[in-house]
């Protein structure tokens, strides 16, 4: 099927965690919220198969959040964690980075017109597939969301 990348700005309130939760919910409300094929989260992270063939190609393929800035030495599939802080400044020029910067240096990387443009964005920072980075983005110099984005597929 191929990699998708994906990519969500959602509130935020100190929690990583709960963020991830919230917007899990969300995500799968809107793409499953028929219930004619799974009946909740735990119920499509159930179905082995499916998750672990073709996945969702949405946050949803991401379980669990990990604390550690640096790329993980082995594959750590269905893993969030954040972007270091140097990173950070590198992308944004400061360390608090807010929605409307997030939502252009994604648009930028998205519109990128080579492979070396695109590798040098932000979402060239996320290299390993099935797996996520987040930013904490601020609002007014308080934290107010989660940029998040990944890929998932092979």
């Amino acid at each position: 099927m191929g990699a998708s990348g994906w990519d969500y700005v959602t509130a935020y309130d100190g929690d990583v965690a709960a963020a991830l939760d919230a917007l899990q919910a969300r995500v799968f409300q809107e793409e499953y919220g028929d219930g004619d094929s799974y009946g909740s989260l735990e119920e499509l992270r159930e179905d082995h198969e499916f998750m672990g063939q073709e996945g969702t190609h949405t946050i949803l393929d991401i379980d669990r959040v990990v604390s550690a800035s640096d790329s993980p030495q082995r594959p750590e599939y269905g893993t969030l964690r954040p972007l270091a802080t140097d990173r950070v400044v590198h992308h944004f020029g400061t360390d608090r980075p807010t929605p409307q910067q997030y939502e252009e240096l994604i648009a930028a990387a998205n519109d990128a017109m080579s492979h070396q443009e695109y590798e040098q964005s932000l979402l060239g920072e996320c290299r390993m597939r099935w797996t996520g980075r987040y930013v904490v983005l601020h609002t007014e110099g308080v934290p107010t969301h989660l940029g998040i984005f990944g890929f998932s597929g092979d």
